[in-house]
């Protein structure tokens, strides 16, 4: 007998070894098979090395890839050009992250079915990018280094993401024997990488500023042209002479940026970059942006009010901050980014993206003072008529690089207007003066993006 019982105990277990092992399978398969069925060694999914994956097309339906039979990208050099960082080369050196996210979708993948019904349909993409945007993005930044993004702050559509240098994935030139020109290539430079925020910054502290500082929007500041800051002095970019609140943004005036960094100190200029999620990165559709540094642990006075001006070890990523002008803009949150915008296969809906907001970044009274500080900045400074006579807030930055290097030009902003609400940001590396390099570039794309969305 107890033989038997012992016999009858170890099947127990046996079998209980096997239920959980069949669970984890099981919740193994749900969770997983979609990655499964698109490894890139599936015969029934790749040819030749490439995802049968259908078309991916534009807001517009514009082809901008077709995947059916191999791989087919647009017919604009230009476009293909603009769309390299997103949807990959021949290669791999660029990963496809939008088709490796919404592979399974594309190639009709369900976990009843498997993969039965590949071959029996085709799928599509649709991105909320516009073509004619990217193009004209592409074609601004007339070949320097830099990326351009816009995107609706209100949906969250992304309608521009261009990453400089770049190159035709028809035409993969030698990298290798001009590594000044493609240096970097492989980045997205605005998802992947940071910079610093020269007076684009200011903005941050200006955040701060407005929601700690009760006496902000009445105090004068005095401006020298320097002003001493614990043992250092902080340079400015002219003599401003007294000047409030308003006009200090305006004419990026570093001696009253400095003094209010100097005034709300470390601890608070390290919690408004926190809540506003400079440190912080936003993942969507597959892709993950890097996050951005703001470190004052061992600043001296003098390093933590250059901080608030911009400068120091800061850096911001292109992506976020963008969100950060929707936020503005948007009384306080703003619309999550997102590329793509529905995935079908055999004309059934597969996927369709749905708008999710940030946590509140910030108090719609500080919101909209910023976005009206913003607004003064673009009447008295950068001109109306850069944005299409839209109402729009903006501030450019100028970010000091390494000894004997242009500095780096940055222009970020929004448009309020029912109709067009626009968030943007452009660098433009070694484009010396922010307004200069890039004022011209958010002109066109700005026009384009009206134009795409009427």
């Amino acid at each position: 007998m107890n033989k038997l019982a012992k016999r009858a105990w170890f099947a127990l277990a046996l079998a209980g070894v096997l239920l959980v092992g069949l669970l984890v399978i099981v919740v193994r398969y749900f969770k997983d098979s979609p990655d499964w069925v698109t490894f890139q060694n599936n015969p029934h999914v790749y040819n030749n090395g490439v995802m049968d994956s259908g078309t991916v097309v534009d807001r517009d339906g514009t082809v901008l890839l077709d995947a059916t039979d191999g791989r087919s990208y647009a017919d604009s050099e230009t476009l293909r050009k603009a769309m390299l960082h997103l949807l990959g080369d021949t290669e791999g050196n660029i990963t496809p992250y939008l088709l490796n996210e919404y592979g399974d979708e594309l190639i009709g993948f369900d976990r009843i079915n498997g993969t039965h019904h590949t071959g029996s349909g085709s799928g599509e993409l649709r991105m909320t990018l516009s073509a004619d945007v990217q193009r004209t993005a592409l074609n601004a930044l007339n070949g320097q280094k830099g990326a351009v993004g816009v995107y609706n702050y209100k949906t969250g559509e992304v309608l521009c993401m261009v990453s400089s240098p770049t190159f035709d994935p028809l035409n993969v030139p030698d990298v290798n024997a001009d590594p000044e020109r493609y240096d970097g290539v492989y980045v997205n430079r605005f998802l992947h990488a940071t910079y610093a925020p020269g007076s684009t910054f200011k903005l941050v502290t200006s955040a701060a500023a407005l929601s700690e500082m009760d006496d902000l929007q009445t105090r004068t500041f005095h401006c020298e042209g320097s002003a001493q800051i614990g043992s250092e002095t902080v340079i400015c970019n002219g003599v401003h002479g007294d000047v409030t609140f308003e006009q200090a943004l305006a004419q990026s005036c570093n001696v009253a940026f400095a003094q209010l960094a100097q005034e709300l100190g470390p601890e608070v200029l390290t919690r408004y970059v926190a809540r506003i999620g400079i440190t912080d990165s936003i993942a969507f559709d597959g892709l993950t942006t890097k996050r951005g540094h703001f470190d004052l642990s061992d600043a001296t006075t003098y390093e933590a009010a250059w901080a608030g001006v911009g400068q120091y070890t800061d850096q911001i990523n292109p992506c976020q901050f963008m969100v950060y002008m929707g936020a503005i803009a948007n009384g306080g949150e703003a619309a999550l980014p997102h590329l793509v915008e529905s995935v079908t296969f055999g004309g059934k809906e597969k996927y369709s993206a749905e708008t999710e907001m940030t946590d509140r970044i910030l108090s719609r009274q500080t919101a909209d003072a910023l976005a009206e500080a913003m607004h003064y900045a673009v009447v008295t400074n950068y001109g109306e008529w850069n944005f299409g006579g839209l109402y729009a807030g903006a501030k450019s930055g100028t970010a000091e690089r390494g000894e004997g290097q242009a500095a780096d030009a940055l222009f970020a902003g929004f448009v309020q207007d029912p109709d067009y609400p626009l968030a943007f940001f452009v660098v433009v590396e070694g484009g010396g003066s922010g307004s200069a390099a890039c004022t011209p570039i958010v002109q066109q794309v700005l026009n384009a993006c009206i134009a795409a969305m009427q």
